[in-house]
């Protein structure tokens, strides 16, 4: 079942300086850390002078869509999914 939400949640990510490429590794939601185990399809979007970087990822049990302001560093969770119809 397909979620739509708009949360505040806590990202830990691996930065990599070669490439300048950054790649979630947990998500801490709702009380419970959920280790990343996939990376999907990532892309970048303008609201004015903000730039924001939208993640799609899945753990073992769920797939989240994850949003970075760049202006603030904040990440929000927009969308979740247990993988059920």
């Amino acid at each position: 079942m397909n979620l739509k939400v708009d949360v505040p949640v806590a990202v830990t990510l691996l930065y990599e300086p070669k490439g300048a490429k950054i790649c979630p590794l947990a998500v801490r939601w709702d009380g419970r850390v959920y280790r990343i185990s996939k990376l999907g399809l990532h892309h970048t979007f303008r609201e004015g002078r903000t730039l924001y970087h939208v993640f799609s990822v899945a753990s073992e049990t769920a797939f989240f869509r994850l949003v970075l302001n760049t202006d603030n560093l904040f990440w929000r969770l927009t969308e979740v999914s247990d993988g059920e119809s």
